[in-house]
């Protein structure tokens, strides 16, 4: 699943790139007042949110998180403030994955009051500073400048330019291509629970609860249909049946919790904790411990229904298939119900859709076409191996749960090494089995181990020794969004990892090194930070061409272009030997001196931190405001070749690296 939510983001940053609005502002803001009588009044901010854009909360922790929420008053001796800013929209609470801290931000609408007594006619003005992000970027904290008038007169608030349409967004209201293809991502999500769900139905199948029982049922209605058009309905009615069941309890889930409920439900920690114990208990009965059944009576009820014939009674009979095999099918159900939970909205119908419609199709065929039923395989030993295998994969999945319970309460007894050692014994333990070195109680002996399962055992096997150098900070890509952040770790920099970089000497080099305002960054690589003039007049100095990186310290993508592309040989070689770096973060809070400070030609707004100059710097000259973004220029500050958002792919941004270089040198 994290794979195909990788790819549909990285299709829409393509699709992004495509049009002319480059420009994000997903949140307007508007304000108003209320005369409360006696010289009171309300100030009201409402901010409005488009599409999967976040603007979170101001009690959010900066240091952990996304930038809270926060408004600046200016001074003024006619105004007393009551309390403080109020949030009257409650907000959701929720584990955020790309800051790995619980967040608390809003959807769609936002509204803020603060509540003032005035002396006389007045002016109150201000700022408020916020961040917003989406599921794969965010976009750096943004100042909007209010003002209202209050007092003796009529109160009315000013409108300012933050509350006119920009440039930009006039331009984004024209072209839908952008806002469309971020709306879409929620139909991939989708998309990609359907294809999970559908996995985990073949799963279902071959287990000992179901698989026996598509000869036996087809069987049946072969026989008790007086021709074959007839045997074939009643399949294909017992397929629907199977369907009906089990969206309808997606349905119910839906309905009973609402989407927004199961969202927040995931994420709570004693919800993960017991869903994690849940799973080693269904885990612990794959293995062979103990068996789970549901009441004898619940399922007699069902059978003596099925018994009455016709359409009411095959769908008792898939009623009752289900209450049968509830023991191998039940922790698929939930595991497929709760991961679908976590994307809200119609998730968990989706889910159960793809899990039932996998159950589904084979008793439809094998109705259709019985003479097909002698080329399956015969029941056997076989079935119990797929349970076993299915247990190794819930007692991962459980301490899945358990790590988010843990990085939700911020107890760090369960931080990534020990995660990642976790599921490498798991590995290792189902290799073994799969080897026949592990027997459990249900297992039928073997006499030698067929070249099926040999391999089986192999890819397990390979896989526990990929995810064992995790322990010492290799980022274990494979994995990438089960173990818990890098820096939720004992070690966050890797056991005993050091950020030094070898350099050739002599002429080939910048002299790095020795600048003083130069320092190791990712992988080594030595680069300036935050300081866009030195880096550029080093540049012109060494006659080498300077490659801008805009990013932003809560940017994703920002960390996966340099675990993922910037360690890439020769992206790393061009990096140390053909350019000089700069990385400027767009979401710094530090304050500009006074004097340094200034109003922006794009939006009029005044520019207060060093983050703000560099986001300025980005929109002005580039058109850009989404990080990460690269560029490379001459000494004339020009670009040398088109620049380049995100690109997971380590060859294309190589290919574009190496045209910048050989173009700076015509």
């Amino acid at each position: 699943m994290k794979i195909l939510k990788s790819l549909a983001v990285s299709l829409i940053l393509l699709l992004s790139t495509a049009g002319f609005a480059q420009i994000e502002e997903p949140v307007k803001w508007k304000f108003s007042t209320k005369d409360l009588g006696n010289n009171e009044y309300e100030l009201v901010f409402t901010a409005t949110i488009e599409g999967q854009w976040h603007l979170y909360s101001q009690d959010n922790n900066p240091d952990d998180g996304p930038v809270p929420t926060t408004f600046i008053f200016e001074e003024n001796a006619n105004v007393t403030f009551i309390g403080k800013v109020v949030e009257k929209t409650e907000s959701i609470e929720k584990m955020d994955k790309n800051f790995g801290v619980m967040v608390k931000y809003f959807e769609h609408k936002a509204e803020f009051v603060q509540k003032v007594k005035v002396n006389g006619k007045t002016k109150i003005t201000g700022y408020l500073n916020f961040m917003t992000c989406d599921d794969s970027r965010c976009l750096p904290p943004t100042d909007v400048d209010f003002e209202f008038e209050v007092g003796s007169g009529e109160a009315k608030s000013v409108i300012t330019k933050s509350e006119d349409l920009t440039p930009a967004q006039k331009v984004k209201e024209n072209n839908t291509e952008v806002k469309s293809s971020t709306d879409a991502l929620k139909d991939v999500n989708y998309i990609s629970i359907f294809f999970i769900a559908f996995l985990a139905g073949l799963a279902a199948l071959l287990t000992p609860c179901v698989f026996p029982m598509i000869p036996m049922t087809v069987s049946f209605f072969t026989k008790q249909s007086k021709t074959r058009a007839k045997g074939i309905r009643n399949g294909i009615w017992f397929g629907i049946s199977i369907i009906v069941i089990y969206v309808f309890l997606g349905v119910v889930v839906s309905a009973i919790f609402g989407p927004e409920s199961l969202n927040k439900l995931s994420t709570e920690p004693w919800f993960n904790v017991a869903f994690g114990v849940l799973l080693l208990i269904f885990a612990f009965s794959f293995f062979g411990a103990f068996d789970i059944v549901l009441p004898s009576k619940w399922v007699n009820s069902v059978d003596a229904k099925a018994d009455k014939g016709g359409l009411i009674g095959i769908f008792f009979m898939a009623f009752a298939l289900a209450l049968v095999s509830f023991s191998c099918t039940g922790p698929i159900v939930g595991a497929v119900i709760v991961q679908a939970a976590t994307e809200g909205g119609i998730g968990p119908i989706v889910g159960m859709l793809g899990f039932s419609l996998a159950l589904a199709i084979p008793f439809a065929f094998f109705a259709a076409f019985p003479g097909y039923l002698n080329s399956l395989p015969q029941s056997g030993g076989w079935l119990n191996s797929v349970k076993v295998v299915l247990a190794f994969i819930e007692l991962a999945m459980a301490f899945k749960f358990f790590s988010m319970a843990e990085m939700v309460l911020d107890l760090r007894w369960f931080e990534r090494e020990l995660f990642i050692a976790i599921w490498v014994v798991i590995a290792f333990a189902l290799g073994l089995y799969l080897w026949g070195k592990l027997r459990f109680p249900h297992d039928s002996p073997m006499e030698y181990i067929p070249v099926s399962r040999f391999m089986l055992g192999f890819v397990s096997m390979s896989f526990a020794l990929y995810m064992l150098p995790g322990l010492w900070g290799a980022p274990v890509k494979l994995i990438s969004g089960f173990p818990p952040p890098a820096n939720y770790a004992e070690s966050p920099e890797g056991v005993g990892r050091r950020n030094t970089v070898v350099y050739s000497g002599g002429g080939n080099t910048h002299g790095q090194v020795g600048h003083p305002k130069m320092h190791a960054g990712p992988h080594g690589i030595m680069l300036f930070e935050n300081d866009y003039e030195s880096a550029l007049d080093h540049a012109r100095k060494v006659k080498k061409p300077l490659v801008v990186d805009f990013t932003g310290k809560a940017c994703t993508n920002c960390r996966k272009m340099e675990d993922n592309v910037w360690i890439h040989p020769e992206v790393k070689k061009i990096f140390n030997e053909d350019v000089v770096v700069v990385s400027l973060y767009v979401d710094l809070r530090t304050k500009l001196p006074e004097e340094e400070q200034y109003i922006s030609e794009y939006n009029g707004k005044k520019v207060r931190t060093l983050g703000q100059k560099y986001t300025d710097l980005q929109i002005m000259k580039y058109q850009r405001n989404t990080q990460p973004f690269y560029v490379i220029l001459d000494e004339n500050e020009k670009m040398v070749n088109p620049g380049i958002p995100y690109e997971p792919s380590a060859e294309k941004f190589l290919e574009w690296l190496k045209e910048g270089v050989t173009n700076y040198k015509k």
